[in-house]
């Protein structure tokens, strides 16, 4: 008789508990036992419970390879989801073997969890392990399922495919969803207190694994209500018409200010603080250094002489690589919307910049069209303060149009659910590039989901508060997306195309690389180890499907892109897997969470404007200026979603000391013990503490800035890098399937 010790391990969260019957099976190289129902006196599975069973069975095992765990009706309760955390496995011998499980069991199932060690499917050679490989694959795309959203979008999920699972549907493993307008979706409605209308229906379901955390809503919800109702019992949301006066903006907010935000209120409106953005920013990537004008920008040398001064040109300036240009040649063609009942209005400018001999940069000229001429005049910082400020004004708009669609939404979200999804789709659970990844798409697919059914949704917040809406949306989007390039992913590559690396003050660029350092660092240890050579990248073959299935589904197979659709060494996986995690958990910290700093003073960062751009000089007044911003409910409207976005959510995992054992990913039973290896932990949690050591340091280095503080003790303008550089406000939790959460503890500034 041989006796195996089970310790199951309930996860504490709200309704993780289940009162169903949990039946185990232990399949070994030697055979499994018989099924086994887990029970003791008393509740067994309850929120955040421990317990201990024995496992009978004729003879041992031999190597444990499944463990199968069946979920069954008990008595006369209704079905009810369990959250198991973790089961650990004591044999005869005292061999402790770990089954992570780190998801939500719904309804009566059985499921099978491998142990912790993460293997390549190379390293599998049992036909049982190969079919589980398979077959879990194969489960996880009859749920998750694309969709085509758009023409020329990046697919998503289709959230109708969890609904499909709920009502015992089938259908094809690699279906599709077809592209439908849903102009006419009667889910998509007005719900009371609410100023557009919401896709109800796709909120309604979502897979448990990947939606958010109970934390997570409930700090959602409790940041939107106390500001929007103060917006509402003030009128603020329901008010048409022009600002009075620009001081009227500050009062939106009463209690949600920052040092960032008071400074931008007074400050706005100066050359170097307009420069200034470009650099540190919510889009800090949009400045490429000019060797020669392009002919559509025929700024001559008498222009700008008042402001470079003597002793130097423009040619000059330019030879130096002190020249640099914001071009918005995007929103050329975008579409216009409508909103209030009013015609809104979108500029293409050009906007050239200078680095002048103390560091600063500085606007030398705007254009506001793409196309030179007398109707498109160049605004210089010497004409009249009025239309300077409307010129600047005009490119913070088209900032906002760019960033919020671009940079943020199509870069660092949509792109991050087509990894998330192709990591779910073509990896099963022990592949150690799901365990890598997975923690940094956390709540990907729940977020974008959310925004499509609020924002980008027909008369949605996208139609309420932007000057070119939902089409507008769409077209910037499929653009931006048919001009990407694996170079603009990868941030070195990045700022060496545009020729930034020597622009001083650049926090982004500094904070970026050194993120990118680390994280390339901890990757390469990672693939090191379970990539020793070429052949064996080359011969993953879900590795080779994951690569391809991203190069398809993300960038639709364009070859132009410069995405690979093959993987051939282990240096390219490196690059590859650096560039994912960054994009997903830095980059969307730089551009996501000081919307509402740079945001909350609107002028700063208007979402639509109400009259054409100017075609000549002389004749902007406050009244027009005023008259140009968006109207009052627009504004309020749109500072209430920055107000949002950018709060750190309640259960984000912080960088922890890199004197404290455990990992940001997993245990190093989770990822050390490959083929037995006994050197593979210590190998894993050298690598791990040497990554916690520099994103540390970067952290702390940060820190200063981001409180508006410089080492010195003097006040300094925000950096957009966060201070707890990773995991970022969607990245690794407790509640992510197959991930151990290790214990954390917040850094002290």
């Amino acid at each position: 008789m041989a006796v195996y010790r089970l310790c199951v391990t309930t996860g504490p969260y709200l309704k993780a508990g289940t009162m169903d019957s949990i039946y185990t099976t232990l399949v070994g190289t030697c055979g499994e036992s018989p099924k086994q129902r887990l029970d003791r006196v008393g509740r067994d599975f309850a929120s955040g419970s421990v317990q201990k069973y024995k496992v009978r069975c004729a003879a041992e095992l031999g190597e444990l390879l499944l463990l199968r765990l069946h979920k069954e009706r008990y008595a006369f309760f209704r079905k009810d989801s369990w959250y198991c955390s973790r089961i650990s496995v004591t044999g005869p011998d005292g061999t402790v073997v770990h089954f992570p499980c780190y998801q939500w069991i719904e309804g009566y199932c059985t499921i099978e969890l491998r142990p912790g060690t993460a293997r390549t499917i190379c390293h599998d050679s049992l036909p049982l392990l190969l079919d589980h490989r398979k077959r879990e694959v194969q489960a996880r795309q009859e749920c998750y399922r694309w969709k085509i959203y758009a023409p020329g979008f990046p697919r998503m999920v289709d959230v109708s495919s969890f609904e499909e699972m709920e009502s015992d549907k089938n259908f094809a493993l690699t279906k599709t969803a077809p592209y439908v307008d849903q102009g006419d979706s009667p889910g998509n409605r007005y719900l009371p207190g609410f100023p557009m209308k919401i896709d109800l229906p796709s909120l309604l379901h979502m897979e448990p694994n990947i939606r958010y955390s109970a934390t997570k809503t409930a700090s959602l919800i409790f940041n939107a209500l106390p500001a929007s109702l103060g917006m509402k019992i003030r009128g603020l949301l329901d008010r048409k018409g022009s600002w009075k006066k620009l001081d009227d903006i500050r009062n939106i907010f009463w209690c949600h200010k920052t040092f960032t935000s008071e400074y931008v209120t007074q400050h706005w409106c100066e050359d170097n603080f307009f420069g200034y953005q470009y650099l540190n920013g919510v889009n800090p990537v949009m400045l490429h250094c000019l060797s020669s004008l392009p002919n559509k920008l025929p700024v001559t040398n008498d222009m700008v002489a008042p402001l470079l001064g003597p002793g130097t040109c423009l040619q000059t300036e330019l030879e130096r690589g002190n020249i640099f240009l914001a071009d918005y040649w995007i929103l050329a063609d975008a579409p216009v919307n409508c909103l209030n009942g009013r015609q809104q209005y979108v500029a293409a400018p050009l906007c050239l910049l200078w680095l002048n001999p103390q560091g600063a940069l500085l606007p030398l000229a705007i254009q506001l069209g793409q196309t030179p001429g007398p109707e498109s005049p160049i605004f210089l910082p010497t004409d009249s303060e009025w239309d300077w400020l409307l010129a600047k004004t005009w490119v913070r708009n088209s900032e906002f149009l760019v960033h919020e669609n671009n940079t943020h939404f199509l870069c660092t979200h949509l792109l991050c659910e087509a990894f998330s999804m192709a990591t779910l789709r073509q990896l099963p659970l022990c592949h150690p590039v799901y365990k890598l990844l997975l923690p940094h798409t956390r709540y990907t697919l729940q977020v974008n989901t959310i925004a499509r059914a609020t924002l980008l949704n027909p008369d949605g917040l996208v139609d309420k508060v932007t000057s070119i809406g939902r089409r507008g949306l769409i077209y910037l989007m499929s653009t931006g997306l048919a001009h990407f390039t694996y170079t603009n992913f990868c941030l070195p590559d990045s700022l060496r195309a545009r020729g930034v690396l020597t622009i001083p003050n650049y926090h982004y660029r500094d904070d970026g690389l050194k993120i990118w350092a680390a994280i390339e660092s901890f990757v390469s240890a990672i693939v090191g180890y379970y990539y020793p050579s070429d052949a064996s990248v080359q011969e993953d073959s879900e590795l080779q499907a994951w690569v391809s299935e991203i190069f398809t589904q993300a960038f639709l197979g364009r070859e132009s892109s410069g995405f690979p659709s093959r993987l051939c060494t282990p240096g390219e996986l490196v690059k590859y897997l650096t560039a994912i995690i960054f994009n997903c958990s830095a980059q969307h910290a730089a551009v996501n969470s000081g919307q509402h700093d740079f945001g909350a003073w609107m002028p700063n960062a208007p979402s639509s404007m109400r009259q054409p751009p100017p075609q000549t000089k002389g004749t902007t007044t406050l009244k027009s200026y005023l008259d140009t911003l968006p109207e009052v409910n627009v504004t309020c409207n749109n500072l209430l979603l920055f107000w949002l976005v950018s709060q750190e959510p309640k259960d984000q995992v912080e960088c922890e000391d890199a004197s404290e054992p455990g990992c940001w990913l997993s245990s190093e039973v989770e990822f050390g013990e490959i083929v037995r290896d006994p050197w593979a932990p210590t190998q894993m949690n050298t690598s791990q503490r040497r990554f916690q050591s520099r994103a540390l340091q970067s952290s702390k280095a940060a820190w200063p800035r981001s409180r508006g503080t410089s080492g010195s003790g003097t006040r300094a303008w925000h950096s957009p890098m966060p201070t707890w550089i990773l995991p970022s406000s969607r990245t690794a939790s407790p509640s992510n399937p197959c991930l151990r959460p290790p214990q954390r503890r917040k850094v002290q500034a």
